[in-house]
């Protein structure tokens, strides 16, 4: 599925529409380059799911943990591990196969430890200043 964002109006639209696509599963991998969008998306999805905590990208943390109505949601930035022992350190597998939601930018640092059934959303940003968003499941 691509759907095209022309502006942040669109947001919570956009949201549910990913929601919906992933059905039970949890874990999503966002993909993207830098300013492209991935914190924003993860935002609007967390205010869909009933978030009430400020959301923000765990940069320097790697794992931001927020408050939902039906359970914990993870919000993950790799971007500055260097090796995937720090995944490991981190318990990533309490995260992934636990029945939250997980947001993972920058995911293509932990390649083969994502689950097999993680939906993958490529976001580009577009010269007109919209947003192309690939969701593939």
């Amino acid at each position: 599925m691509v759907i095209k964002m022309a502006n942040l109006a669109e947001l919570p639209d956009v949201a549910v529409r990913i929601l919906a696509v992933a059905g039970e599963r949890r874990v999503f991998l966002f993909f993207g380059e830098m300013g492209a969008g991935k914190t924003t998306l993860i935002k609007g999805l967390c205010t869909q799911l009933g978030v009430v905590d400020a959301t923000s990208s765990p940069t320097f943390a790697i794992v931001n943990e927020y408050t939902a109505p039906q359970g914990p949601v993870y919000h993950f930035d790799f971007y500055r591990i260097k090796s995937e022992q720090e995944a490991f350190d981190l318990g990533y597998e309490d995260y992934f196969y636990s029945d939250g939601y997980c947001f993972v930018e920058w995911p293509e640092k932990i390649a083969t430890l994502l689950p097999s059934d993680a939906i993958s959303i490529r976001i580009t940003a577009q010269p007109d200043g919209s947003r192309r968003i690939e969701i593939a499941d």
